[in-house]
């Protein structure tokens, strides 16, 4: 190591991060013990202290995830202890350690609660730290480690280690030049269900002071068909759905189990079978007291500032990934569009009268998994007393349109991964302006609670619109909007 390398303390011990391109960078920090052995599906505990200085070069391994799409990660140690996934990672633009007070970004991932890692290429924060922000991400636990319903453990355990992140925040982050006073956790896909979620979470209240909810999911779980699912996963794997059981089996191997439960051949699940992911956070009266449209409604974030908004083309991306484009018949749409929203063939169809049956189904599919969600919170955390302010990302120079995750290589800079393949690389000067544009807004809000553009209201409905020439109008999806204005957001049940 440099004898220059920055050297923090943090309250479980010292870490020595790098100096990377004027950006000091601590990478692999542990925020909680690893959630092995006597700690398997427990609420994550507190890391014991330890002596002299720690390496923070190299990130930590990934959490037990989903093998459907492979998740590329970079910069791992190879003698890292692989159980150890709860850790978090510091980008700070003050490498020298002379400024204080600078306003905090913690990023949580998204990946369908099933997949994702704070390492992966696309996450580097080092665009948002040469803004001036304190930029942080961290792993969390996925699919059956972090969602599964199981008797006698925390549910949403992904969710308190998200909590558990922010409390480390709140206890170090002052060392990295952070304003513990000013932290806004942003998120996007899961990572903006997380983000909902801890906006209602009463372990969550005092942890952060602004929410930023790039495409937030729609469907959340009851407690009953949480536990319905995990049934389905435990068939699968040969054993009974029950800690003692589930703890006598690897994790990746129950990761790999979960695979294999497709909510779309169970249609005793009936809202959940029909979308692709059998994983949600449980609204369990406990950890989650109700879904967050609910509490942000009644007033439960009226006090954290929230800039909250979607992409146009949400599903073609998922059209694509799952080899569907091209293909979609009017029957399919004609059912799709039924088994979503009460009527919803007369109705998208009178609305969308030009729509081909493949627009229809990536319209209702759009709208029910992202679009509606998203709006219903802007509208929620306006209606409970809130600053709000919603966006909409229209740019379509790429691949599939304004899809779903196009707002991530926009927002951090890099053009790694998905980015690289929606964008290309290098992406074409329009983008990279855009994207400079929504990080310089981004960071605004964090740093005032003011990204810029009028707030969202439920009379003028004012939205900042993305696009090759970005403009501030009315909610531009108003056919949609008006479609699922009388759709209340609710539980998914048996």
């Amino acid at each position: 190591m440099d004898s220059g390398d920055p050297v923090v303390r943090t309250v479980s011990g010292s870490v020595r991060g790098r100096v990377e391109d004027d950006v000091a960078v601590f990478r692999g920090i542990p925020f909680a013990q690893p959630p092995v052995g006597s700690l398997r599906f427990a609420a994550p505990r507190p890391v014991p202290p330890w002596d002299g200085v720690r390496d923070a070069v190299h990130f930590g391994p990934p959490p037990p995830q989903s093998t459907l799409l492979p998740i590329p990660r970079t910069g791992a140690a190879p003698d890292e202890d692989p159980d150890n996934w709860l850790t978090i990672n510091v980008w700070s633009p003050d490498p020298a350690g002379h400024q204080q007070g600078l306003p905090v970004m913690v990023w949580i991932y998204g990946g369908a609660y099933r997949m994702g890692t704070a390492s992966q290429a696309g996450y580097d924060g080092s665009k948002l730290a040469k803004q001036g922000v304190v930029l942080v991400s961290f792993n969390y636990r996925l699919a059956v480690e972090g969602f599964a319903q199981l008797p006698g453990v925390p549910a949403n355990r992904g969710l308190l280690d998200d909590v558990a992140a922010l409390r480390w925040v709140q206890d170090n982050i002052a060392g990295f030049g952070g304003d513990p006073g000013n932290v806004t956790v942003f998120g996007e896909s899961a990572g903006a269900g997380a983000v909902a979620c801890l906006l209602v979470m009463p372990s969550a209240t005092g942890l952060f002071r602004r929410a930023i909810a790039q495409s937030v999911p729609g469907p959340f779980l009851s407690a009953e068909l949480a536990a319905s699912v995990t049934a389905a996963i435990a068939a699968v794997a040969g054993v009974a759905p029950t800690r003692e059981a589930f703890a006598a089996v690897a994790p990746q191997t129950l990761a790999v189990a979960s695979d294999a439960v497709r909510p779309r051949e169970h249609p005793q699940w009936r809202l959940l079978s029909h979308g692709d992911v059998p994983f949600a956070p449980v609204v369990d009266g406990e950890v989650l007291p109700s879904t967050p449209w609910q509490a942000v409604a009644a007033g439960a974030a009226r006090d954290v500032d929230l800039l909250t908004g979607h992409n146009r083309d949400e599903y073609r991306l998922f059209l694509e990934l799952g080899g569907l484009r091209g293909t979609i018949t009017d029957e399919q749409a004609t059912r799709e569009l039924d088994a979503l929203l009460d009527d919803g063939n007369r109705l998208y169809r009178m609305a969308y009268p030009d729509a081909t049956p493949e627009t229809l189904y990536e319209l209702v599919n759009s709208d029910w998994l992202f679009r509606i969600p998203t709006l219903h919170l802007a509208q929620a955390h306006a209606a409970g007393g809130g600053r709000t302010y919603l966006y909409e990302l229209q740019y379509d120079q790429t691949a599939l349109g304004a899809c779903h995750a196009l707002d991530v290589p926009l927002v951090f800079g890099t053009c790694a991964e998905l980015g690289g393949f929606l964008l290309g690389n290098p992406p074409p000067d329009s983008a990279v302006q855009l994207g400079n544009l929504m990080r310089a807004e981004w960071v605004e809000f964090a740093r005032t609670g003011d990204p810029g553009w009028s707030p969202y209201s439920i009379g003028r409905r004012l939205t900042r619109v993305y696009d090759e020439k970005p403009d501030v109008v009315p909610y531009p999806e108003h056919a949609s909007m008006h479609l699922w204005d009388q759709r209340r957001l609710g539980i998914f049940d048996l």
